[in-house]
């Protein structure tokens, strides 16, 4: 394994455990997924460019244009459960509740 390839992993694999074990506020939890796509974005970039293939190429691009939509309409999510709860706690949030 390789340095670049650790450090990619090893930084996708921070995201995750902090999605799953540390979910306290919206907030943090859409910031771990941030961290994940950009991790994946930089290690599909790299690996395009390992591969000197313009078959690829498009692929980190069109993964950067779905996080961008991703993180709006996370923070979309933020906004309108701050405004009707008060709060960004994942414990005060009821998915049942209508």
């Amino acid at each position: 394994m390789t340095p670049v390839h650790f450090s990619f992993s090893s930084a996708f694999m921070l995201g995750l455990m902090g999605l799953a074990f540390h979910r306290t506020h919206l907030l943090s939890a859409l910031l771990c997924l941030e961290g994940m796509m950009l991790s994946l974005f930089i290690a599909l970039a790299l690996w395009t460019m390992q591969l000197e293939s313009t078959v690829f190429s498009t692929a980190p691009m069109l993964l950067l244009a779905f996080s961008a939509c991703e993180a709006s309409a996370g923070l979309a999510l933020l906004v309108a459960t701050a405004r009707t709860h008060g709060t960004d706690r994942l414990q005060n949030l009821n998915l049942l509740q209508c």
